[in-house]
């Protein structure tokens, strides 16, 4: 019996293949919308994550510009910083004083004397001890320097091992990992033929051991008075300040630190938060356009909550603050152009910038109401939006239920196709069988038809 199991030209040249395939491609139709569909859906996931970061930078901008030491930053200056300079953290007093400095920290380091090169020293342990915590090296009876180096080097006593090839033999030289007196070291040698002070074995390590650097302390005097530290550098000598040492400097010329307000970088928080905020606003403004020559709408145009977000973004940033000089962020010279962008009018902003109470007042007053700071409701706006139950939280959670619900009538779709094409190849194969038997009794009633009238001629 024929069939079109293999799918082709059926045995009575019905082109099965070409029909079947139309009529399933008819079907799968709904599947170009629906993918297109999943595909614009992840392309707003992405865009709302882009969004999201921004909106995370906007708050990091505007929490300086509510924070204590946003507004109270300090410059820190020295007369001669290639001797020593200086830091301040914001809120530190404004003041100058003079430092001196007589001597840098210094790290300890040895050097033992020089013996055979590749050769073993001995069994026995070697036990460094810093700052009250000792710490054992096991040396085994075939280890060479450049074994105990290696030993020392991957242990946690505080020392650095190197190896000096002098010409006549190999010497172990040590360095304390940390400068001054808390960080130098002390060796002492257990040495398993019993001395530990003699010129054989494992104790040959110190047995003429040279001190080529001593520990010490950095020391130097602020306004005359003596500080000392172990390192190069000071910290909290002068509350807030940092010193660095790098030079001993001359006598009778001592280098004088002053720490001043820092209005630049009230200025430099401020051009901070503008870009921020430009920044997320021209994503949604591409996002939301609408092309009227061409027809074609950004990916989120006509989204509600994206317009809500950008509502609420604009709302706190044109808001009137009331209770000081300024009440407005044009007041300062910063303003909303055709699109939403700020714009900086750095001559009016400078001027500003010498009344720092007044714009302080303007961006950070925690009054309730109107009294409010435009970088304090900001930073409820971007806390709220942020928020694990919040804005983007949401915005995300609905837009992946999409997609599974997309993924699920994509599945559904195939189903449906599979169970037609199979219906389909049934129906047509069938067919096909039906015309086969057609053209054989067809074939017959020709034979059969033509023999009578052969018969009857």
């Amino acid at each position: 019996m024929a069939t079109i199991s293999s799918l082709g030209i059926g045995t009575n040249g019905l082109d099965v293949r070409s029909i079947v395939e139309q009529l399933v491609a008819l079907e799968k139709k709904p599947l170009d919308k629906l993918k297109l569909d999943a595909a614009a859906t992840q392309t707003k996931i992405t865009t709302f994550g882009q969004i999201k970061s921004m909106v995370s930078s906007l708050q990091d901008a505007v929490s300086k510009l509510t924070s204590v030491t946003g507004w109270n930053a300090v410059s820190a200056t020295s007369s001669a910083k290639d001797y020593v300079s200086a830091s301040a953290i914001g809120g530190t007093q404004p003041t100058n004083f003079s430092v001196e400095v007589q001597s840098l920290a210094q790290a300890r380091a040895t050097a033992s004397q020089s013996l055979a090169a590749g050769a073993a020293l001995g069994e026995g342990t070697l036990t460094f001890t810093v700052d009250g915590t000792a710490v054992d090296i096991e040396v085994g009876a075939a280890d060479t320097m450049a074994n105990i180096a290696s030993k020392i080097n991957g242990s946690a006593a505080g020392v650095t091992a190197t190896i000096l090839n002098d010409g006549a033999g190999e010497r172990l030289l040590l360095t304390s990992k940390a400068s001054g007196l808390d960080g130098a070291f002390a060796l002492t040698v257990n040495d398993v033929d019993g001395n530990n002070a003699d010129n054989l074995g494992l104790s040959r390590l110190l047995f003429n051991t040279t001190e080529t650097k001593a520990a010490a302390d950095a020391q130097a005097t602020i306004n005359n008075i003596p500080v000392a530290s172990s390192t190069n550098t000071f910290t909290n000598v002068v509350s807030g300040v940092t010193l660095t040492v790098a030079k001993q400097t001359e006598v009778g010329k001592p280098v004088t630190i002053t720490i001043a307000p820092d209005s630049s970088a009230v200025k430099t928080n401020i051009e901070a938060f503008v870009k921020a905020y430009n920044d997320i606003n021209g994503v949604l403004n591409e996002a939301t356009k609408y092309d009227q020559a061409t027809g074609v709408g950004g990916l989120l145009q006509g989204d509600s909550t994206t317009l809500s977000l950008q509502n609420a973004l604009r709302a706190a940033v044109q808001s009137l603050t009331s209770g000081g000089t300024f009440s407005r962020l044009s007041d300062i010279g910063i303003s909303a152009q055709r699109g939403g962008n700020l714009e900086i009018d750095a001559t009016k902003l400078s001027k500003a910038l010498e009344q720092p109470d007044a714009l302080k007042t303007l961006f950070s007053s925690t009054g309730t109401g109107s009294a409010e700071g435009i970088a304090v409701r900001l930073k409820s706006v971007t806390t709220a939006l942020l928020a694990t139950d919040g804005f983007f939280k949401r915005k995300d959670d609905s837009l992946n239920r999409m997609l599974d619900e997309n993924a699920k009538d994509q599945e559904r779709v195939n189903s449906k196709v599979s169970r037609i094409e199979a219906q389909l190849n049934r129906k047509y194969s069938a067919l096909d069988t039906q015309m086969a038997s057609l053209n054989a009794l067809n074939t017959y009633l020709t034979q059969q038809i033509s023999q009578w009238n052969k018969s009857n001629s």
